[in-house]
């Protein structure tokens, strides 16, 4: 049985494929590593080229949508500042709750620093940096600035 590493390629299916290359290309500024207009697909490096790899596949006509939810893992400093370039860039930062922030939250069982936002099709996206501090499950979900003052 091989050792599984890491996450290397996830896929989420879009009603725009163009907005869609647009709003991963220009606003979370992954790199975009190829498109197959045969098969409505295009890819992103995530991180470095062969580390990982996001899939974006055209979703046509579906009378159905379904949204998914995938985490991005940055720099604690990325995901503190997050909520403002967010809003520079005209998308709304969502705390856990699915409510509109301008800080992060913290998961305090990994524990872990998150801000969450959606992108044109719905899909739930988040930064996430995990913290050097002991994981606090009791505390549950808890602001950033919360965690702070009382970590």
């Amino acid at each position: 049985m091989a050792t599984v590493l890491n996450l290397f390629e996830a896929h989420l299916a879009v009603a725009d494929l163009d907005a869609s290359i647009a709003f991963y290309r220009d606003v979370l500024g992954l790199k975009l590593a190829y498109i197959t207009p045969a098969r409505q697909a295009s890819f992103f490096w995530v991180g470095s080229p062969g580390q990982g790899m996001l899939g974006l596949w055209s979703a046509g006509t579906v009378p159905q949508k379904t949204t998914t939810h995938i985490a991005f893992g940055t720099t604690l400093e990325d995901v503190v500042a997050a909520p403002r370039a967010l809003r520079s860039l005209g998308v709304t930062p969502l705390n856990f709750a699915g409510q509109p922030t301008e800080e992060p939250d913290v998961l305090a069982w990994m524990p872990a620093a998150s801000i969450y936002f959606r992108d044109p099709d719905g899909h739930l996206l988040e930064y996430i940096a995990m913290l050097s501090d002991r994981p606090r499950p009791d505390r549950g979900v808890l602001p950033w600035r919360e965690w702070q003052l009382t970590g």
